[in-house]
């Protein structure tokens, strides 16, 4: 019960924190905000980072330093781009397909066979996809504006930020399975990555942009609920319930999102719906 509860809780994290990155996402760019979003994190893990074990390799650091430049830095700053131009409920609904892409590398890199339920999940994540397409495609038509152009652009950023998500964390599993590191070093190890990496982006960008207090209220509870708290809720899960079953369990928060996109001024759809649901499935399909 207790994983249960933790997949859940960290699903309805994601997708409350999204919501909150995405209000922030129209006053600074997706750089800026993944900076800062890294660098509070990494100093609320700064008591993990000071107790690492000093008997570890130094090219375990610099892989996870490497992971968190790509998963992170890139990667985060696609999923904030994602997140301006698609909107919660449409940007999780694309990183659903993270289970099924790592699925379909595991056959490309590892040689590694897919049964026929995988590719049944392959193909019904695929079909959640195109349905967000097409509601961008349906959007540009009908208001014959940029709006369409830029839904058509978050679906690219979304794509890359699943790619550079799972490529990250090959490099971190690596880490994991051949030293004596817990996950939540690795995680922290990887958000000092990422907010290190895009140190050198903020110089032509910083101090644009004053944010006031509430936005930096927000700024802070989209980062303990999304990313830290987030991350010790996916580790409970990982200790306590088969993985398979986890991961479906905290692919809900495209479902979740439905109710947020409401508050976005996305009204539910049914063409939203059934990417939901076909997401959900897909990851279901794949994992369990």
């Amino acid at each position: 019960m207790t994983g249960v509860l933790a997949a859940l809780g960290a699903a309805m994290a994601w997708t409350g924190a999204s919501a909150l990155w995405r209000s922030l996402t129209g006053r600074m760019t997706a750089i800026r905000l993944n900076a800062m979003k890294n660098g509070l994190a990494s100093l609320l893990f700064l008591p993990v980072l000071l107790t690492l074990p000093m008997d570890n390799g130094g090219w375990a650091v610099v892989l996870l330093l490497i992971s968190g430049l790509v998963g992170i830095a890139a990667g985060d700053s696609f999923y904030l781009g994602a997140l301006r131009r698609l909107g919660t409920r449409r940007t999780l609904t694309v990183e659903a397909s993270g289970p099924v892409l790592a699925s379909i590398a595991g056959v490309v890199v590892m040689g590694d066979s897919l049964s026929s339920r995988t590719w049944l999940g392959a193909i019904l994540v695929s079909g959640a996809v195109v349905l967000i397409a097409l509601q961008a495609n349906e959007t540009g038509c009908s208001k014959q504006g940029g709006k369409g152009s830029e839904l058509s652009t978050g679906l690219v950023f979304a794509l890359t930020a699943v790619v550079c998500g799972l490529s990250g964390a090959f490099l971190a599993r690596h880490v994991l399975v051949t030293t004596d590191l817990t996950p939540l070093q690795t995680a922290a190890i990887r958000l000092l990555g990422g907010w290190i990496g895009l140190l050198p982006l903020l110089r032509g960008i910083r101090g644009r942009v004053a944010i006031t207090r509430r936005e930096q209220f927000r700024l802070v509870v989209a980062t303990v609920i999304g990313t830290n708290a987030g991350i010790l809720l996916q580790q409970v899960v990982l200790q306590t319930m088969p993985v398979g079953e986890g991961v479906t369990l905290m692919a809900t928060a495209p479902v979740m999102a439905l109710f947020v996109g409401r508050m976005e001024g996305d009204p539910i759809q049914l063409s939203g719906v059934a990417a939901a649901v076909l997401a959900l499935a897909g990851v279901a399909c794949t994992s369990l």
